[in-house]
């Protein structure tokens, strides 16, 4: 009888807890309703055959359970034609019931109205980036031997449907409500997964081929994207946001997006023109970009100049330095005031490149050893000899300041930088920080770190060199 009352016990509990449950699907905001609909025909005829198999074997345990000598005892019968064909009839009836209606949805999926609007996704370790039409409303063609520190989506250069594309490399992007709209869905380098849980659809992102979805938004909001395949150890981080505009809204922020072309015509940084401009950097970084302890100011020589000039404009824009516990940071504020446009930004972070790069002192001690396999994680985005990699945005780590470092490290974990809205890649920093538990994790970490060799080397001949002087 307990083995019997268990099972009926199973039952009500499961359905008690499927129909009060708090756990249950986002609210819808696109068409799909019919994939909730094939949703919930599946949890109906699972559910019935839950509770079917359950009470059965409770009545089973009741009915032929051991009452002695006056006991009935169960006959074994090896085939039972008319069971079987019951059984096999609701069987199939069941399994039509579950295929039949997401079958039809699946002619809906891979059918795309004609009058849909297209627009590209690009997946990459571990971050979202779109391509949108211009006014000829036509995409141009890519290609990933196209993909460079200047042209990051690959764009065909030599397509003119692709020079008023607009290139979006903010994890946002925004699409029009109401009407239907197609995403051509790309990979940089290995497998992702497009997924928006209000939209209902989500398809992989392969590399080396174009696959695709399509919706209608019905609700306007904000919605988070995930990416919902395992693509590394940063898999976590990998976070965006479709926004759903009005019509309105969304002609007004698509007019504040920037041509492919407009892209490609932005000059490179003068060095010569940034060495007045430095005057101000050098109070506090030094002459040299050696950095000043004493001052709070990191080493600025050695480092890449699209990471310099990525942090020059957050300070300006109050990205970065404007969180009240920043206090370091808030002092960058009204220094790079003086860098009246993105233009000076390059030039200064032009002429920082070609200083000499200093050795730095060492200050932070710890175990190298458990350093070394914590630091995996952070390598698979900075490099494994904290070299940096453009291509993930990690700027270089061998060389610079271990006390930098650890304030930087502390920062990320408790939100003092990276939690500005419009920080493209803290909010990934501040995650992988975290992992870092505890000061002995970020002492261990940095002194493996330290480690790293640091090649010294005079920018200044190069450039000369290049010239002619």
């Amino acid at each position: 009888m307990l083995v019997a009352i268990v099972f009926m016990l199973l039952v009500v509990i499961s359905v008690a807890f499927h129909l009060l449950s708090p756990w249950w699907f986002t609210p819808l905001a696109s068409n799909w309703d019919t994939i909730d609909l094939t949703v919930d025909i599946t949890f109906w005829v699972t559910g019935a055959v839950f509770i079917a198999v359950n009470m059965f074997m409770a009545y089973a345990v009741i009915r032929f359970r051991n009452r002695g000598p006056d006991s009935k005892r169960a006959l074994y019968e090896p085939e039972n034609p008319r069971l079987e064909l019951w059984l096999t009839i609701v069987t199939a009836i069941g399994v039509a019931a579950m295929l039949a209606p997401g079958l039809v949805v699946w002619n809906d999926f891979i059918n795309v109205p004609e009058d849909a609007w297209e627009f590209e996704v690009v997946g990459e370790q571990w971050r979202w980036t779109y391509r949108l039409p211009g006014e000829d409303n036509k995409l141009g063609t890519s290609n990933s031997s196209f993909v460079n520190i200047n042209n990051p989506l690959g764009v065909n250069p030599n397509d003119p449907d692709g020079q008023d594309d607009l290139i979006i490399t903010s994890n946002v992007v925004h699409i029009p409500i109401d009407k239907p709209v197609k995403l051509l869905l790309r990979s940089k380098d290995v497998l992702h997964n497009f997924a928006v849980a209000e939209f209902r659809v989500k398809m992989d992102l392969v590399p080396g081929l174009v696959s695709y979805l399509w919706l209608t938004p019905t609700r306007a909001g904000t919605y988070v994207v995930l990416c919902e395949e395992l693509c590394g150890l940063g898999h976590f981080t990998m976070r965006g946001k479709v926004v759903v505009d009005t019509q309105e809204d969304f002609d007004a922020w698509q007019a504040e997006q920037v041509t492919f072309a407009e892209t490609q015509a932005v000059a490179k940084g003068d060095a010569v023109a940034g060495q007045p401009l430095y005057a101000v950097c050098a109070a506090c970084h030094g002459q040299n970009g050696e950095g000043v302890v004493a001052l709070n100011s990191p080493k600025l020589s050695g480092q890449e100049d699209w990471y310099l000039e990525r942090q020059l404009y957050n300070f300006k824009h109050g990205i970065r330095g404007t969180h009240e516990d920043d206090v370091y940071g808030q002092q960058m504020a009204p220094m790079v005031a003086v860098l009246a446009d993105d233009a000076a930004i390059r030039n200064v972070s032009a002429y920082i490149g070609t200083l000499p790069l200093h050795v730095s002192e060492q200050s932070t001690s710890g175990d190298v050893e458990r350093g070394r396999k914590l630091y995996v994680t952070c390598g698979t985005c900075h490099g494994m000899n904290g070299e940096g990699n453009y291509a993930t945005n990690s700027p270089k780590l061998s060389g610079q300041e271990d006390w930098y470092l650890r304030r930087q490290l502390e920062n990320f974990k408790t939100g003092v930088r990276g939690s500005h809205p419009d920080d493209l890649f803290g909010p990934q920093m501040g995650s992988m920080a975290r992992m870092l538990r505890s000061d002995k994790d970020m002492d261990d970490v940095i002194a493996y770190i330290n480690t790293f060799p640091q090649v010294v080397t005079d920018k200044v001949a190069q450039v000369n060199l290049e010239r002619g002087q």
